[in-house]
């Protein structure tokens, strides 16, 4: 009888475990791409096709060898390097606009239009027409990196601004709050998940925007970038590292998605109850 209870006990134990397990949002998604890896595998598998379809386990060895014998991630940072100092200077410049058009109509009115004709239109149009004004190199790359995170950041940000509740604004007021201090202490915070949202939008466009322009143009740092390192295995009919190339892109995108921007909403929208 000392016996059953105890199995009862263990059973009991284990699915209290397994159920904490599961309520785990990394859990739950490390068994997605678990998945995914498997489907790939198989998939490539009963291809049958390796020069066009290598499986899983060939891509991350391809990406293992190139991490240990061609620089790939020196190759990498030289992506993403260019790409925060694009980053930077559009959030910087996206914020002083819209912290102008808060406080005056005109300027509103300018940005809300600017935004109209230039958000639809793809960064890497404009990358040409870089390359003739600046010529090859990282200058055309932070031009088309500025254009595709400046509009869609601002559009997020000026939506929030104007989600702002009365009362808040009025209690800024009272307290005497005006000009940049006013937008900082009341407006930033009141709408921060809003701000969260359009970073997390203008990072994708950006990583994106980069990747393309290194694969269709070849612009890239001195090292040469991530994108890069794809168009020219693809040259080379190396497909297996072309897909590593590819995995590494969307490693960097989860990594990015999961972790940095996981962190800052934890650490803040979430912890004060302004985001589930």
């Amino acid at each position: 009888m000392s016996s059953v209870v105890l199995g009862e006990g263990e059973a009991g134990g284990f699915a209290r475990f397994a159920g904490s397990l599961w309520k785990s949002g990394f859990v739950r998604k490390t068994l997605v791409l678990v998945v995914l890896a498997l489907i790939w595998q198989a998939a490539a598998l009963i291809s049958a096709k390796p020069i066009l379809f290598p499986t899983f386990t060939a891509t991350m060895s391809a990406l293992w060898n190139a991490i240990l014998y061609e620089n790939l991630l020196l190759s990498t940072w030289g992506s993403i390097s260019v790409l925060i100092k694009g980053y930077a200077i559009a959030v910087a410049l996206a914020l002083v606009i819209v912290s102008l058009a808060v406080t005056s109509a005109i300027i509103r009115e300018a940005l809300q239009s600017l935004i109209a004709m230039f958000n639809p239109l793809p960064a890497i149009a404009l990358l040409p027409l870089a390359m003739l004004w600046f010529g090859l190199g990282e200058t055309s790359l932070l031009v088309v990196l500025v254009h595709a995170v400046l509009w869609p950041f601002a559009l997020a940000t000026l939506s929030g601004f104007d989600s702002v509740p009365e009362t808040q604004r009025l209690v800024g007021r009272n307290y005497g709050l005006k000009g940049p201090s006013y937008v900082v202490r009341i407006l930033i915070p009141a709408a921060l998940p809003s701000i969260l949202y359009g970073l997390k939008i203008g990072w994708a466009f950006a990583w994106r925007t980069l990747i393309a322009a290194e694969l269709v143009f070849g612009v890239s740092s001195s090292s040469g970038g991530l994108g890069w390192f794809i168009f020219r295995n693809r040259n080379e009919l190396f497909t297996d590292k072309v897909f590593a190339g590819l995995a590494l892109v969307i490693i960097i995108g989860l990594i990015v998605e999961g972790v940095i921007f996981r962190l800052a909403e934890r650490f803040t929208v979430r912890r004060w109850g302004m985001q589930r």
